[in-house]
């Protein structure tokens, strides 16, 4: 008999974003690499989370961009950036069965993208279709990303270089794995 839950939980992937602020310096605002001003925080210099979780919340791929970078432009280098998943039988799978997405990655070239790579798609569509139904796979990526805010060293970025605050993001996600995989 196959376990679904075992054979589901790697098919299917969200994908979603958090931003998070630069900190203050007595001279102004931190501008180091990679962070940009936000556009809903009042122009504030900060830093993006990209992040793409597997079924039950564990992060797959993270990446970090300026503030006012688009969701929909981090997208293609995170779905690149998932590891090959080794299976009990045949090749190891490199691609998810279905990406969930919020509004922010409805774009057509995305669509496409994702499509000749043979990866189903389900993004909210503008106007037509509410975040409700999306809700029901979407809520682990909130969930995680509610985990990383949860840590103090990515709820404000104090690092001037990319590299270091992407090594403790990726930290916090290694976190993450450890705490969901010992129970």
């Amino acid at each position: 008999m196959r376990c679904w839950r075992r054979s589901c939980s790697w098919r299917r992937r969200a994908a979603g974003g958090s931003s998070c602020r630069s900190r203050r310096s007595d001279t102004g605002p931190e501008k180091g690499e990679l962070t940009g001003p936000n556009p809903v925080d009042r122009g504030k210099y900060g830093s993006k989370i990209h992040l793409i979780t597997e079924r039950t919340g564990l992060p797959l791929s993270v990446d970090i961009s300026g503030a006012d970078v688009h969701d929909s432009q981090a997208l293609i280098p995170l779905v690149k950036g998932i590891p090959p998943i080794r299976s009990r039988r045949g090749p190891r799978r490199r691609k998810p069965g279905k990406l969930h997405a919020d509004r922010g990655h409805e774009y057509v070239h995305l669509r496409r993208w994702l499509s000749q790579r043979g990866i189903r798609h389900r993004i909210a569509r503008k106007g037509v279709e509410t975040s409700q139904r999306l809700g029901r796979h979407r809520w682990t990526i909130e969930r995680t990303m509610a985990w990383l805010a949860g840590c103090r060293r990515l709820h404000r970025r104090f690092e001037r270089k990319a590299e270091h605050f992407l090594a403790f993001t990726s930290l916090a996600c290694t976190l993450i794995c450890h705490r969901r995989l010992a129970k």
